[in-house]
This record gives structure tokens, sequence and C-alpha cells, in this order.
């Protein structure tokens, strides 16, 4: 009792001194306090909102911290829907159904709904709510019922989402909602044995299946290069439905070879940097890059991105060389223009002028004196190029201008590979003999 007395008392000082007009005390509040100082008496009252990150040197506070966000992300777990908690949602469900479709599906209506929310235990009953019945609604062709699968879909989803957020903040070691380029690589390293569709990798290739599957979450996630992508647009983007599709052993292989984060799909981009890799030293020469593709990229592209991209003694490594790759195989993408378009900024004045696409159009005519072609007006392909990018300043063109036109990966195309530019140029050639091609075998 004494003490909140004393509290009180103290209480009632300060607002007598603030009626005064008294601002010593507040004053003394604001003022930093030595060592010596006894601590404000606000700070009994007030508890602090904000404490800072341990440092690295503070063993004892970080294992703390670690230890608090362990027991946190396990209680949350508990909280979630277990497989024999959502066959008895199922369950309940199928019994509580309202009616069945002339097609076999099983609709409910809100009062049953209802009952549904009212047998199902209090886990469920998070999952159940009222705004989800009626955005289920919108989509479901009977007015006022919603399918159980729908429902039993969504809940499903929900605890996957709210697992696969749990399994990766146990990676997040700062606790910030961000996982590093290392963190990321731990997760998947992990999640390997997990998945049967890459049983069959040898363990040596594994640290690169890793970089493999890695470089695409941060190619596409990270592109100012911030080192850490956030948690909440892993989830979003999709490319971890991809990365844990491998756990269905029966995908055809036509879809395996689609599917960026398969044994397939990186033992090929692997085996392509290989077969690149003439000297056999682990890194890619310029001239052993030209060979890419169709093997008609312009040495003057070529020459920038050696000149942009991070190298080590003028060679590339395998993780530059995956950016390169992703930046190529998806042109069409915000993140790929955003790399392509700081190679076209040859004057890194964050816009492209005639000038500039002159410039990388040498590379091109030098392609078509090589292969016998005929001459190309530049004026010409300068022209066409305007006009399909209808940028603000007709002057300039701006990675704004280049992703808002719809034409950027023809644009960039026609710039930095002959064998693109040979195909934009004669596409009303090729267009009539597939149409002929067609009406031969129609007949």
């Amino acid at each position: 009792m004494s003490l909140n007395t004393d509290l009180l008392e103290k209480l009632e000082e300060l607002i007598e001194s603030t009626k005064l007009g008294d601002d010593s005390e507040e004053k003394k509040a604001k003022e930093p306090s030595s060592c010596n100082e006894p601590p404000h008496p606000t700070y009994e009252i007030i508890p602090k909102f904000y404490h800072k990150l341990p440092k690295n040197a503070d063993n004892l506070a970080q294992k703390l911290r670690e230890e608090a966000r362990s027991l946190f992300l396990q209680k949350r777990t508990k909280e979630l829907l277990d497989n024999n908690e959502l066959k008895i949602l199922w369950g309940i469900l199928e019994r509580n159904h309202t009616q069945i479709t002339p097609l076999g599906e099983q609709l409910i209506g809100y009062d049953d709904y209802l009952k549904v929310i009212e047998e199902s235990g209090e886990k469920c009953r998070k999952y159940l709510t009222a705004s989800l019945f009626a955005r289920l609604q919108t989509s479901c062709g009977y007015p006022g019922k919603v399918s159980i699968t729908s429902v039993f879909n969504y809940t499903m989803r929900k605890v996957w989402m709210q697992q696969t957020r749990i399994g990766l903040s146990l990676y997040d070691y700062t606790g910030q909602g961000f996982l590093r380029e290392t963190d990321l690589e731990n997760y998947i390293l992990e999640l390997i044995p997990t998945l049967p569709q890459l049983e069959g990798l040898e363990h040596s290739f594994h640290s690169f299946y890793v970089c493999t599957a890695v470089r695409k979450f941060f190619f596409f996630l990270d592109p100012l290069r911030t080192g850490k992508v956030r948690i909440r647009d892993i989830l979003a983007c999709g490319f971890l439905d991809d990365l844990l599709e491998l756990r269905d052993e029966e995908t055809p292989k036509e879809c395996q070879e689609l599917n960026w984060f398969s044994a397939t799909s990186a033992l090929t981009v692997y085996g392509h940097y290989l077969n690149l890799d003439k000297d056999h030293n682990g890194m890619l020469s310029k001239a052993e890059l030209a060979g890419y593709g169709s093997g008609t990229l312009t040495n003057v592209f070529l020459d920038r991105v050696f000149a942009e991209c991070l190298t080590y003694d003028g060679e590339m490594d395998y993780k530059t060389y995956l950016d390169f790759v992703l930046a190529l195989d998806n042109r069409h993408e915000p993140q790929s223009l955003h790399y392509l378009f700081r190679i076209l900024d040859v004057e890194h004045k964050g816009y492209l002028t005639a000038f500039t696409l002159h410039y990388f159009f040498k590379g091109i005519q030098e392609q078509i004196v090589a292969h016998k072609a005929e001459p190309v007006n530049f004026e010409d392909v300068k022209d066409e190029i305007f006009d399909m990018v209808k940028s603000e300043d007709p002057t300039k063109i701006t990675l704004k201008d280049l992703i808002n036109c719809g034409q950027a990966e023809t644009v960039v195309s026609i710039l930095i590979e002959f064998h693109k530019f040979w195909a934009y140029e004669n596409r009303e050639v090729i267009v009539a003999e597939t149409a002929s091609d067609d009406g031969t075998h129609n007949v």
C-alpha cells in the first residue's frame, strides 16, 4: 500500500507542477540522466515501448532474444490446425451441407455455416468468419450459398501460409521480418531432404542447387540489392509454391522443366554454365559468355554487362551468371527490365536517348555485316522504338516509360541480340510463311 501511495503522491506532484507551469520536471525527464541518478518517476508508471536490438557482442542478450522468439513461434505453431483437426472440420462441413448441386457439389447456406462455427473448436472459429462466407459467395453461382470445398480449401491454405511463415521466421535471426541471403540458403538447404523430387541430386551439387534457388528469390524480390528480402514478399510471390511442388513425386516432366526449382531445371542451368566455361576455371570470360543462348548477343552489350555486373579479374561467377540468365529469360518482368536498363544506360543519366540507341545498334550492325544480311537504316529503327515506347519526353526513354509501354521485351531484344532483331525485322515474312505452312497442312 505504501508503495502505491508514494507513486500516487509523486504523480499528483507532477500534475500539480504542470498546472502551475513549472516545467522543470519535464526538462529533467528529457535530459539524459547520468548513471548515478535515479530513474525518473514517470518510468515507474509508463512502460518502455521501444527496445534496441542487442549488440552482436552481447551474447547473453542475443541468446535471451532467440529463446524468447523460439517460444513465441512454438506458441503460434500450437494455435494452428493439425491434420486430424482438419479432417474433423471436413466431417462437420459435410454433415451440415445445405444442398447438393446436379454436378454433385456440396453447398452450405449461412444458417448451416453458423452451425459449423458452433460445432468446430476454438481453433477453427478464427478461420470461419462471416467475411469469408461473403467473399466466397461472390464466386458461387448459387445465391446465399458457398461450396464447402472452397471453405475447406481456404482454411487449409491459410494454415499452410501460417505454417510456412513460422518456418521462415525461424531463420529470421534478427526478428525483423527479413531473411538475409545466408538465412534463405540455410532454409532451402534444410528443406532439400523433405522434397522427394530432389532425392536424385548428388550431395556435391546441393550447394549449387541452393545458390540457383536463392538467386530467383533475390533477383525478383530484392532488385535494389539490399541483401535481404521480406518474409511477407516470399509468401506472396508464389515462388515458394513452385519450390514446395517438389514434394509431389508424380509431377509430369514437362512441368518440371518449366519449374525453376526442379532438379531438371537446376541441372540444365548449371550444365549450360559448364558448357560455356571452355577453360574449365569455374568462371566465364566475355568471350565464353558470348556463346549464351543463340550466340548472337552483341559485343557492345556484353562489354556493358561486364562493366556493370560484379566480376572477378574480369570474369563472371555462377551467382552473377544466374542473375544474367534470369534477366534475359524474363525480359518482360519489371525486375529484369531494371537489370537490363542499368546496362543500357551507358551515360548513367536515368534515361536512354537516340545516342544510347545508336551506341547499342552499332553492335547489331556488326552482326548484320557478319551474317551478310541486308543493311538496316538506324533512323528507321530509332523511330520504331520511340513509336513503341511512346515516352512522355519524345527525346528520352526512362525505365518507367519502358515498363509502361508493354513493348519493353521487344525494344530491349532488338538492341542487344541479332537473332531477336532479325526475327523482328522479318516478322511479316515469318508470319506469312507460317500461315502458308498451316494452309498446306490443312489441305
